[in-house]
């Protein structure tokens, strides 16, 4: 059995750097699907005492599913590039976060 490298380590600093980005990029997707869906530069925020439920909800939806889609595209994008350099998965054996 191969001794595996100890690159999740190496990788913290790396998946730091990229949490950041994937952050950065899910809160632009965030303004401009808002912008396009309510025509509103600002999402609602939810101590907003004029702004309803429906509207709050809807926000949080749609923010966290841009949070997660963006954020698992740039994890994704950031592991392939780790194995295409280095020839080991940043992850554990079965991969995905703690």
């Amino acid at each position: 059995m191969a001794k595996k490298k100890k690159l999740p380590l190496v990788y913290q600093p790396v998946g730091l750097v990229l949490g950041a980005v994937s952050g950065a990029l899910a809160a632009r997707a965030f303004r401009a699907a808002w912008k396009a869906v309510r025509h509103e530069d600002d999402a609602p925020d939810p101590l907003d005492r004029d702004r309803g439920w429906g509207e709050i909800l809807l926000a949080a939806a749609v923010q966290g599913a841009l949070f997660a889609v963006v954020r698992g595209v740039v994890d994704r994008s950031g592991a392939k590039a780790i194995e295409r350099s280095t020839g080991t998965w940043p992850a554990q054996d079965k991969g995905g976060r703690d």
